[in-house]
Formats: C-alpha cells, sequence, structure tokens
C-alpha cells in the first residue's frame, strides 16, 4: 500500500473536487468530507486501470510546485490518500480472532451472501480507506 497526496478545494455552493499532482487527468469529487476517501479510491482506481504504477512525490516537493501552492494560496488543502493496488490473486492466511466476533462476522457475511473472506477483505479495505 502507498499513500498518494489529493488536492482537496471546494468553492461555494460546489462540491470537494479532488486532484492528484503525481496522476496527471485523476480527478474526483464528493458532496461530503467523509465521502472523501471512497470517491479518492474509485477515481485512483480508474486512474491505473490505464496507467502505470507511480511512485509517489514526497510532500515538501508536492507543495513547491507552483501549480500547487497557488491552490494551496487559495484555500486548497492537501490530504494522504491511501491506495491499495488492484491484485486480485487470492492468498491463503492464518488469523486469530475472538471466537464471538468470528460468529458474528459468519452470520453478517452469510446474511449478505458473501464469504467469511471476501467480506473480511471489503470491512479491511473500507477500514484502511477510511483511516484518512
Amino acid at each position: 500500500m502507498q499513500y498518494l497526496t489529493a488536492i482537496v478545494h471546494k468553492d461555494p455552493d460546489s462540491a470537494f473536487g479532488l486532484s492528484f499532482p503525481d496522476l496527471p487527468g485523476c480527478f474526483a469529487a464528493s458532496d461530503t468530507w467523509e465521502g472523501i476517501p471512497a470517491a479518492a479510491a474509485e477515481a485512483m482506481d480508474l486512474w491505473f486501470q490505464d496507467q502505470k504504477e507511480v511512485t509517489p512525490s514526497p510532500l515538501d516537493e508536492i507543495r513547491s510546485r507552483p501549480e500547487v501552492a497557488a491552490e494551496l494560496a487559495q484555500g486548497a488543502v492537501l490530504m494522504p490518500v491511501p491506495y491499495i493496488p488492484a491484485d486480485s490473486t487470492p492468498e491463503r492466511v492464518n488469523v486469530s480472532i475472538e471466537r464471538g466476533l468470528l460468529r458474528a462476522i459468519d452470520q453478517v457475511a452469510k446474511e449478505r451472501r458473501m464469504t467469511r473472506s471476501s467480506f473480511l477483505a471489503a470491512a479491511a479495505r473500507r477500514e484502511i480507506r477510511g483511516a484518512i
């Protein structure tokens, strides 16, 4: 997993706009601050479908770019966004978990017609993306 920097800006009466200095042409929008991680993840997933992986630039380098400095001067903020590269190759792991929690996971996974593994993967992905 790596973190890419997003520039978050908002004009009055508009959604939050996101752009990524290291990902030319990658943009996202969210109506709420809380929705930014999901919007950013979706935009990055789409961008990386057609692009090679990049090495994120250091924060100081991004801040020193004239176009970024101009946006920051107008009220934009920088936000680190976790990116989990798409690699759908399953890998078997052994984890220990509380028995009661495991029963609850299995019950909810069954209700949602998911496997235990897919439920745990989805929950972990949501937790990582939301932990900005």
